[in-house]
């Protein structure tokens, strides 16, 4: 039997990036041939993939990127098993590698990265899954902004147009976008304007609305006033440009739109937005 030292050991982890007693265990299964244990090391990675997909990943990281030319942006949401995990370093230069993969290109990003996640679920020995990735190209004269908080559970990114390309670049605008996130982040909107919201919903919700007040015996023009009150409500709690600014309660978004509108002189359109919560 070959004798095993320190420096296999060392350096079959650094070829693998698999724990020290894996690394140790391959090596004598392979009587300190360390191709043979890299080989090994690699079949047992899909068995510990395997193994893992029935646990439940519902903690990691929100990473978002932007390409270098600004056309391209990307948030994508990475899970793992534990906290302590979604802090471990290798994990979060993953979460980046994968925001970086889908931003590169079309293909499904889970796919693109399967050889990443088996070496990565190995190494750490928890389950790891790519959850979902979105990502926009620009349309037309604007700017992506993005933004994570709370460590990487909660992610925007967020479309700004305008009509000027002088307005490109300007501090007033590059402001206003990254407000927008902050906005986002904090107040979760579900739709951009009252047209987004679905004529279902909608209803829904005038239904609920007069079910709440049939008992009351109010005139029918009074519980109508009253309805378009909770509708406009609703308007304000669920649509960003409806929404009180965080930063500023005496505006709403669409009032903040306008002043920045004035001051570069020029014509803003939120175009679309994303918003990701871990494990939401």
């Amino acid at each position: 039997m070959a004798k095993i030292t320190a420096a296999d050991v060392s350096k079959l982890r650094t070829m693998t990036g698999v724990s020290m007693m894996e690394c140790k265990k391959a090596l004598v299964n392979a009587d300190g041939d360390i191709e043979a244990a890299v080989k090994s090391l690699r079949e047992h990675g899909v068995a510990v993939a395997a193994k893992r997909a029935e646990k439940e990943a519902n903690q990691g990281l929100i990473a978002t990127k932007t390409s270098d030319d600004a056309s391209k942006v990307v948030i994508v949401e990475v899970n793992c098993e534990t906290d302590f995990v979604a802090r471990n370093e290798d994990f979060k230069k993953f979460a980046d590698d994968v925001a970086q993969a889908a931003l590169d290109s079309d293909v499904e990003v889970s796919e693109l990265m399967k050889d990443e996640i088996t070496s990565l679920i190995s190494a750490i020995g928890e389950k790891i899954e790519i959850r979902r990735a979105t990502k926009f190209n620009l349309e037309g004269i604007g700017i992506f902004s993005s933004y994570i908080h709370l460590g990487g559970k909660v992610g925007v990114i967020v479309e700004v147009g305008c009509e000027k390309a002088e307005s490109i670049g300007k501090a007033e605008l590059e402001d206003f976008a990254k407000d927008i996130t902050l906005q986002i982040a904090a107040m979760s909107p579900r739709w951009l304007n009252s047209s987004a919201v679905p004529a279902d919903t909608i209803n829904t919700e005038r239904e609920i609305y007069a079910n709440q007040m049939k008992d009351e015996k109010k005139p029918e023009n009074i519980m109508e006033r009253i309805i378009e009150g909770r509708i406009n409500k609703f308007y304000e709690e669920n649509c960003l440009v409806n929404q009180v600014f965080v930063k500023d309660s005496a505006l709403t978004i669409s009032k903040l739109q306008e002043q920045v509108e004035k001051q570069l002189d020029d014509k803003l359109v939120i175009r679309r937005f994303e918003r990701f919560q871990l494990g939401a």
